[in-house]
């Protein structure tokens, strides 16, 4: 598999955005989607909100690498299901990504990618898994108590997310 995290963390942090505090959002002071107590947990270190403030993609280009992209073994997983699968976990948790693709490739859902998950993504078209997984991802970010408040945005990017992955997808197969 050819590495594909640079490309999937950019599109991964337009998503993102820059610096919020919303009083909705349960992650409380994050910029670039990193939260602050997941940048002091990553970093060992206290972080102010002006620190928060000047994170750049730079920066927090090792925390997604570490903690989404290689905990949900997305360098294991071809062009377009690593963006898909990538992005679901930056956005739910590596775990929650794993699960949710394991429901779409109807195996045990253990939040482990093994031997059962790997040779059953080899055997389905991956546009189709993206579908699936996408539809999967919309099922549970509806279930959430905080829908109403951030629906609409979730929606629309894995609506995004599912459309580029796909593309991506097709390049590789057309390559």
């Amino acid at each position: 598999m050819t590495d594909n995290f640079d490309e999937c963390l950019a599109l991964v942090l337009e998503h993102e955005g820059g610096y919020s505090e919303h009083p909705k959002d349960p992650g409380g002071v994050t910029n670039l989607g990193v939260t602050k107590r997941a940048w002091e947990d990553f970093t060992g270190a206290p972080a102010t909100v002006e620190h928060m403030r000047d994170l750049t993609p730079a920066l927090v280009r090792p925390i997604y690498r570490k903690r989404f992209w290689e905990a949900a073994h997305c360098d294991e997983l071809q062009r377009g299901l690593d963006y898909c699968v990538f992005d679901c976990a930056v956005n739910s948790g590596p775990a929650r990504a794993v699960k949710l693709l394991q429901q779409a490739l109807g195996v045990t859902t253990d939040g482990v990618i093994g031997k059962q998950t790997l040779a059953a993504i080899q055997a389905v078209p991956a546009p189709g898994l993206i579908h699936d997984m996408c539809e999967a991802r919309l099922k549970f970010l509806r279930g959430l108590t905080t829908f109403d408040t951030f629906g609409k945005g979730w929606t629309r990017r894995v609506e995004e997310v599912r459309i580029k992955s796909i593309e991506m997808s097709q390049e590789t197969q057309d390559a």
